[in-house]
């Protein structure tokens, strides 16, 4: 509801006073000389008035928004009564505009598509022109054909795989092939469900950070031992003094 004016309610106060104090004959000057007030009120008032001299009573009802009117007593209907004889006069001033304001709520999410998908594309793109141009431009450093008589010593797997067989030299096969990489799995897959905050901040994911790092160099202290620190037989050596027995 908005709010009735300051110089309605002042206005209104002093027409009561008057009344009250029996000064009929001084309202009608008042008003007439304020230029605020347009003249089809100023008539609708007085022919309120003289019905009320007539015989009939005047009943303020203090409400917010409006000034109520009886009928008056003799049966006659004021100029612009209403159902009932009651007339009312509209105090407040209703603003132009929406009464509600539409704010929207900033969000830190975006829809997965075009916004994610399309970044990605691209860059796979980008990826895919510059492993093309790279393998065109470079030649890739390919060994001798395979000679199925002579087995080279020492005989090593893929770098990606060397921290398995680095793991096959220190435990059972069972274990170093199956059980270790599954529990680590397991662990991996669990991880969403283990730490379910959806900060971004690396300070505030420590146990994620704390996992990851773990498993990311564990797995890369094996593979540094296995292509650098491993020679003939899959023996252990140091590279400073026997040299280096890894070939990409």
């Amino acid at each position: 509801m908005t709010e009735i004016p300051e110089h309605l309610l002042k206005r209104a106060q002093a027409a009561r006073e008057k009344a009250a104090a029996g000064s009929d004959a001084a309202a009608p000057s008042s008003e007439a000389s304020d230029p605020r007030i347009p003249q089809h009120l100023l008539d609708r008032s007085k022919a309120a008035r003289a019905g009320g001299d007539a015989g009939g009573g005047v009943a303020v009802a203090e409400k917010a928004g409006s000034v109520v009117t009886a009928a008056p007593a003799s049966g006659g209907v004021p100029v612009g009564a209403g159902p009932g004889g009651h007339t009312q006069r509209l105090l407040t001033v209703v603003k132009s505009g929406s009464i509600q304001e539409a704010k929207g709520a900033p969000v830190d999410k975006v829809h997965t598509w075009p916004h994610l998908l399309a970044v990605e594309f691209v860059a796979a793109l980008a990826c895919t022109a510059f492993l093309l141009i790279f393998s065109w431009v470079v030649n890739a450093p390919l060994l001798q054909a395979a000679d199925p008589n002579k087995t080279p010593n020492p005989s090593k797997a893929p770098w990606y795989f060397l921290g398995l067989q680095e793991l096959l030299t220190m435990f059972h096969p069972m274990i170093a092939g199956v059980t270790l990489p599954g529990v680590a799995l397991i662990l991996l897959i669990l991880a969403p469900y283990l730490d379910r905050n959806p900060s971004n901040k690396p300070e505030d994911r420590k146990f994620m950070t704390t996992m990851m790092t773990v498993h990311l160099m564990f797995w890369a202290v094996l593979v540094i031992i296995g292509s650098f620190f491993r020679g003939p037989g899959f023996n252990f050596t140091f590279p400073w003094r026997d040299g280096i027995f890894f070939e990409l």
